[in-house]
Parts: C-alpha cells; sequence; structure tokens
C-alpha cells in the first residue's frame, strides 16, 4: 500500500464515539482498521459503519475480536502489518472501549457486590489493555514520529456514582497509563492524550445505573441544555491529526461544553 496512504485504527468501533471517529476520519481522508466485539444482534451496526467507510472511498478492515485478549491482539497487529507493508504506519490510534463491572463495592447481599475477578476484569479492559496495545503497536514499527494516540475517559475518574466505582478505578488509571506512555513516548515524537467526553446517549452509558437520572441532570445544569454527542468528540479528534499540531502529549483534553464545570 502507499505509504502517502493515512491510517486510523479504531478500538471499539462499532458504537458510540469509536463509530463517529472512524466515520469522521474516513471524511478527512483516513483508512480505517476497526475492533470491536459484537454478538449476532449488534453485528449489524459494526458491518454499518464499515459500509460507511467504504462508501467514503476509503478502506476498512474490521476484525471482531475482545480487544482485551492478547492472542486477538498480536493477531490483529500482525495482519495490520501485512496489509500496510514496511513503509507504513498508523497515523491515530483511538481506544474507546467500554466493557466492565457496575456492582457496587458495598451491598447487604455479597453476590450484588463486585468481587476481586470482575474488578481485575474491568481495569484490564478498560485501562490496561490501551498500555499493551501502544506497546506491541510502537514494537511493529506501527507507531512512529507523527503519530497519535488517544484513551477515552470520563469525568468518572474523578467523581463518584453509585455503580460506577470498578469503571471510575478503570477510568482513573487509564489517565495515569496516558500519561506514562506521553513520557516514554514523546522522544520517539509520537503523543498520546486523552479524551474526556461529557455525558453522551451511547451504548456504554446507557448501561450505567440509573442514568436517565444522570442525563436529566447533566442537561438540567448545562447552560446549552444538551448532551455532549459522539460526533463532537469525533471533530476534536479529525482536528488534531493535522500533521502541524504535534506538541500536545500527556493531558486529559476535555471535550464536554463546560460540563465538568458545573
Amino acid at each position: 500500500m502507499s505509504s502517502t496512504q493515512r491510517w486510523a485504527l479504531i478500538l471499539g468501533a462499532s458504537s458510540g464515539f469509536g463509530a463517529a471517529t472512524a466515520r469522521a476520519l474516513a471524511d478527512a481522508g483516513f483508512n480505517i482498521f476497526g475492533v470491536h466485539l459484537d454478538l449476532k444482534s449488534t453485528l449489524p451496526r459494526a458491518r454499518q459503519v464499515q459500509a460507511d467507510i467504504e462508501a467514503k472511498g476509503r478502506k476498512a478492515f474490521f476484525f471482531n475480536k475482545n480487544v482485551a485478549d492478547d492472542r486477538n491482539r498480536a493477531e490483529i497487529i500482525a495482519k495490520m502489518k501485512r496489509l500496510l507493508g514496511s513503509r507504513c504506519k498508523i497515523h491515530v490510534v483511538l481506544h474507546t472501549v467500554a466493557f466492565g463491572n457496575l456492582k457496587r463495592y458495598i451491598a447487604d447481599d455479597p453476590k450484588d457486590a463486585v468481587d476481586r475477578k470482575a474488578m481485575e476484569m474491568t481495569l484490564d479492559v478498560m485501562a490496561n489493555s490501551f498500555v499493551y496495545w501502544t506497546q506491541d503497536l510502537v514494537r511493529a514499527g506501527l507507531l512512529t514520529r507523527g503519530s497519535k494516540v488517544y484513551s477515552m475517559t470520563s469525568a468518572g475518574s474523578h467523581r463518584v456514582f453509585i455503580g460506577y466505582g470498578p469503571v471510575s478505578a478503570a477510568k482513573a488509571a487509564l489517565e495515569s497509563h496516558t500519561r506514562q506512555l506521553a513520557l516514554e513516548l514523546i522522544s520517539k515524537g509520537i503523543c498520546v492524550n486523552a479524551i474526556q467526553a461529557g455525558a453522551a446517549d451511547t451504548p456504554a452509558l446507557r448501561a450505567i445505573p440509573n442514568q436517565k437520572e444522570a442525563v436529566a441532570h447533566v442537561k438540567e445544569l448545562h447552560p446549552d441544555g444538551r448532551l455532549t454527542v459522539p460526533e463532537d468528540v469525533a471533530r476534536v479528534i479529525v482536528a488534531l491529526a493535522d500533521p502541524n499540531v504535534d506538541w500536545i502529549t500527556g493531558t486529559v483534553i476535555r471535550v464536554d461544553g463546560g460540563e465538568d464545570n458545573w
């Protein structure tokens, strides 16, 4: 493939922020690798994202696999490397993986409280997998000078909600991982940042306990009276993909219309 082609890797590409960003980057001229985990009932949404990208004249290679599995990660990276050849790289990576436990820490019935296995799974999928993907992409030579890597965090990294504890812990760890990767990769010209989106109507938000009350609260407090939409985030990532924007790293970029101020 031509080394002039631009490529993005979206981890969590079938819905929400990942789907919106994949479409927006395709509009901006990027070809897309997408990784997602969908069962038969939700697989059509991934296929629709892929079809939308191809309808824009871009290439789209999607993998329906668990991003937190080491073997899957190795197979996907090897496949991307073969497809790209030696002269191509990944210009943009977005890690927007939302799969975690939403139980309380304290419950009258221990079965209703998060346990060790669920806690470790949540941190591994939503936070630690970001490190492992970045490590292996660098080792494979797919991330080089000018590449930009983004994690997806939320106000939950520093705010508390009943039932959000394990995910909140994962988001806090994810931001720490982002800062450390930024420190270690800036000498290679690779920027690593976290995107903090405001509350958005996505499948991940709908899974959170009491989400209807939380959404109503955000709308009531926000001066513009609306939630964030995935396209808000997608437009920011497209803007940051400009190769002339190369000195922002190790930070949390809020895309929330000021929501976290109130």
